[in-house]
């Protein structure tokens, strides 16, 4: 019938899987960190991970920053995560547990889509979010992306 050479089958096996470990299966897109187009404070890095964190409770110009994110389920929300706060999904969730249970903070308020962070944002000069890159509007300001 066939005349396959183990030797050959092996090789082709060996050459698949390695092709699918080093292959992502996925891509994904950077985040924007938006606010009200109003919001005339500074952002870096440094503080927009702060905020989240409930490290500091106010932008730059001294208004209170209330927090907004997309559900812990939105891929953005790992991106966020991973690039801004550099933990994982899983860790950000026991972190703010601990906050809770211990009365210093309350987490952003997940919301369950891209729009609906976009109008919550353009409708509200204290709140702050994050995004999809390619979902920001002009109702919303960027004020990074990662």
């Amino acid at each position: 019938m066939f005349n396959v050479k183990p030797f050959n089958v092996m090789k082709v096996c060996m050459l698949i899987t390695m092709f699918c470990l080093f292959t992502p299966t996925f891509v994904l897109a950077n985040v924007s960190i938006i606010v009200h187009p109003s919001n005339d404070s500074s952002f870096d890095k440094a503080s927009i991970k702060k905020i989240f964190l409930g490290k500091s409770k106010r932008f730059s110009n001294g208004k209170t920053a209330i927090l907004i994110s997309a559900d812990h389920s939105d891929p953005a929300t790992s991106e966020f995560n991973s690039k801004v706060i550099g933990k994982s999904s899983s860790q950000i969730k026991a972190y703010w547990s601990k906050i809770l249970f211990t009365g210093k903070g309350t987490p952003p308020q997940e919301m369950s889509s891209n729009g609906e962070i976009i109008n919550a944002i353009s409708s509200n000069p204290d709140a702050i979010g994050f995004i999809s890159a390619d979902a920001v509007s002009d109702s919303v300001k960027v004020v990074a992306t990662f």
